[in-house]
């Protein structure tokens, strides 16, 4: 089993940042790719930005250029880096590490969820 703590969500107004983080800890053998989803209220949750265990990122179009995904590999963890913070970022953002274990092969692990909230 993999556990995940994310933190660093709040309340900013617009126009402000702040800094996810996702720590993952348990029986870790390999994490591949790592991710940060939001789901706004009566929305369906949405990819916001991945990284691969090779450094890739991808991004959605709606916070490129002001989002930045990085991860730490020695610690677990990834972030997220929110910049020039939007009323449309208002969310909860959840973590999500694909871990891949032998015998039982890759599987996909969230965080609790942690409440953004940016004020107009």
């Amino acid at each position: 089993q993999v556990q995940l703590v994310e933190s660093g969500g709040g309340l900013v107004q617009a126009g402000g940042s702040l800094r996810l983080s996702c720590a993952a800890s348990g029986s870790i053998f390999s994490i591949n790719a790592m991710g940060w989803y939001r789901q706004a209220p009566g929305k369906q949750r949405e990819l916001v930005a991945a990284i691969t265990s090779g450094g890739s990122t991808n991004y959605a179009d709606s916070v490129k250029g002001r989002f930045t995904i990085s991860r730490d590999n020695a610690k677990n963890t990834v972030y997220l880096q929110m910049n020039s913070l939007k009323p449309e970022d208002t969310a909860v953002y959840y973590c999500n590490v694909d871990h891949f274990a032998p015998l039982v092969g890759s599987y996909g692990y969230w965080g609790q969820g942690t409440q953004v909230t940016v004020s107009s």
